[in-house]
This record gives structure tokens, sequence and C-alpha cells, in this order.
């Protein structure tokens, strides 16, 4: 896993140090030398929408890094004090300005190499006009044919488009639980 080391406690502002701990846990952890606070580590929760209108998908074109100029499914980290559900429409709005009525839950996606997590919900479009922020340099609906596959962000969006439009095409949607490794 991608990660910056705990350099030092958020309880004390000591020293940690790498290591298995003397309770009983079997993995290395940052532990403080002086009070032995013990630091845990979690992955990062990605939370987002499959936005529909019609047989279409809006996806955005990302203005920000990593993937800069890169399409994308409208998603971000996860804020505290929200919900999966909370943090995906706030992204969406954020990232398109889309007017949309958020539906079931589509998709969850497990990216155990850079310590992630990506969530995804259908939501449906009420209109096909758009208000995107800073974060995104264009926002458009793209039918199945039309999406640009090589110029997709991330493997974590395109597994989840290849999802949707396959349970579109079988009349049903599902949830789907994918480990990207």
């Amino acid at each position: 896993m991608l990660r910056t080391p705990i350099k030092h406690c958020r309880n004390c502002g000591g020293v940690v140090v790498y290591r298995i701990p003397e309770d009983g846990d079997t993995r290395e952890r940052a532990v403080c030398a002086g009070c032995q606070t013990v630091h845990y580590e979690n992955p990062l929760n990605v939370v987002g929408t499959v936005p529909h209108y019609g047989d279409k998908v809006l996806l955005c074109k990302r203005n920000i890094e990593p993937r800069w100029g890169k399409w994308t499914l409208p998603a971000g980290f996860m804020e505290l004090n929200e919900t999966v559900a909370q943090g995906a429409a706030r992204e969406t709005v954020e990232e398109s300005g889309a007017q949309f009525e958020l539906e079931e839950f589509f998709s969850l996606l497990n990216v155990p190499r850079v310590g992630q997590v990506h969530m995804f919900y259908r939501a449906r479009l009420l209109s096909d006009s758009f208000k995107p922020n800073f974060e995104t340099l264009e926002a458009r609906l793209f039918t199945e044919e039309q999406i640009p596959w090589d110029e997709i962000a991330f493997r974590t969006v395109r597994e989840t488009l290849k999802h949707y439009f396959a349970d579109r095409r079988a009349g049903q949607f599902t949830v789907h639980a994918i480990d990207i490794v």
C-alpha cells in the first residue's frame, strides 16, 4: 500500500515506531515510543454516482491530478460526518453541477494496493444541464458506444461502467462487489 508513514503520535506528539504491538496484535502498526498509543491506518473511502439520463451516463473530464484530462464518474473522498450516500451526492453536485435523484447502491470496489474502497450509487438525472466546478473541465452525457474507454481515468470507473451497461442490457440492476488487484 502507498502511504505516508505516521511520524508523530496524535495523542502526545512523541515519535512513533512501526512494530507489532505487544497486545497480541499480528500486524505492524505505528506505535508511540512514549505513551504506547497504537495508531491504526485505514483505507480511504471514495464515493460517487453513475448518473444516467435515458440511455446515457454522465462523465466528468478531470481538471485535477491524478489523471488530469481523463474522464471519470463524479466521485471523490468521503468526508467525516456524512454517510456514503451523502458523500456520493455531494461529490456529484460538486463535480458536475447536476440535478438528480439518488437511487440504489450499485458497486463496491476494493483497491487494497492503494488503500481505498470505491462505492457508487446509481443516480437518475433530472436534467441534461450541468454546471461543473473547478475540478471538472467538462461534464457530458455518453451512450455506451460513445464512451471514450481509452480515456477513462480509473479502473474502478471502467469496471463500474461495464457493469452498469451490462445490467442495463439485462434489464435488471444488481449490486456488484469487485476486487481490483
